[in-house]
């Protein structure tokens, strides 16, 4: 079942499901694929476009005329829902943690260059400071319509329900089947979709999400949740718990957004032995997990494997310090 809840197409579909035998073949199997999210096309690609096709919509029949959101210094969800917003010829507000840096690079660098008003949340919660700027927006006489971080809502999980739904019907074209999907779970809507187009599906393995940020139990909780509501979004009573969602927390090193050695390893090898780019805070974290996992025999040699790439590949650029030469 399609999610067929109204959407505005933004993502180049489908992304390709490639083979990444140079690297199965380093790490003495398991058999590796990677799905291409990060070639969705909008400023650089990323899984948030996948969500933005169905937040969009709604703000579209809402009226609005200002996209609001949240993000972190190099928000991938920002870059695109800046350029969702320039492509529909809509204004944009990105509110990012913390305060302005000395050098505008990566994905702050496209905010500014999509026409995003970017604005510093300084030593306040994010979330209070977008909130205000909302009631600004208002009193301007604007039509604002605020996204949660990550689009991560029952909404925008729906776009990863057809993802799910798109890689099952290219792998029985390509003949292949996954024990396990792994992906990057940080805001849980990614992982929340993936999970609810796995029983929309039929789909049997395991969609294991490598936590980012979050510890266990509250990660598993909000993709709980956010699947639930999701599934409500599309007619299913399905209630997801939290104890049966797959989430890794063994690697989030020195917090959200700190590359540490595993992520220069896992981004180094990918892109030597597959020509494949990882982002420094999310793809790297999760593939630098799967390396451990396979390394220490958790993933078995004999398995095949799907990483999905959420993209991500603009914030390289600034982490360029810690990953050149070597």
């Amino acid at each position: 079942m399609t999610p067929d809840l109204p959407r505005v197409p933004l993502a180049v579909l489908p992304t390709p499901l490639e083979p990444l035998p140079r690297l199965s073949e380093a790490l003495r199997g398991p058999r590796l694929f990677v799905k291409r999210d990060d070639l969705t096309g909008l400023a650089g690609g990323g899984n948030k476009t996948r969500k933005l096709e169905y937040v969009l919509a709604q703000a579209a029949a809402q009226d609005a005329d200002t996209l609001v959101t949240v993000g972190a210094l190099q928000s991938n969800h920002c870059r695109q829902t800046a350029a969702a917003a320039a492509r529909h010829g809509l204004r944009c507000v990105v509110v990012l943690r913390g305060h302005p840096p000395e050098d505008v690079t990566g994905n702050l660098l496209l905010d500014h260059l999509l026409g995003a008003r970017v604005v510093f949340s300084g030593d306040r919660p994010r979330e209070q400071v977008m909130d205000e700027v909302v009631a600004e927006e208002r009193a301007a006489g604007r039509r604002p319509y605020p996204i949660p971080l990550g689009a991560s809502t029952p909404l925008g999980a729906l776009g990863y329900v057809r993802a799910m739904l798109e890689v099952v019907e290219q792998a029985k074209a390509m003949r292949v089947s996954f024990e396990r999907i792994i992906v990057a779970s940080s805001s849980g809507g990614t992982q929340a979709g993936l999970i609810l187009g796995a029983r929309l599906a039929g789909f049997e393995g395991e969609v294991l999400g490598i936590s980012v940020d979050l510890e266990k139990e509250a990660l598993r909780a909000r993709v709980a949740d956010i699947a639930t509501g999701a599934a409500r979004l599309l007619g299913e009573s399905h209630r997801f718990e939290a104890e049966a969602v797959s989430v890794n927390d063994d690697y989030l090193g020195g917090g959200y957004a700190v590359m540490g050695e595993p992520e220069r390893e896992a981004i180094r090898t990918f892109a030597r032995r597959e020509g494949l780019l990882l982002d420094p805070v999310y793809t790297g974290r999760a593939a630098a997990g799967m390396l451990d996992l396979i390394r220490r025999g958790a993933i078995r040699p004999d398995e095949t494997i799907l990483f999905w790439h959420t993209g991500g590949i603009p914030a390289l650029w600034a982490y360029r310090a810690g990953l050149a030469g070597g």
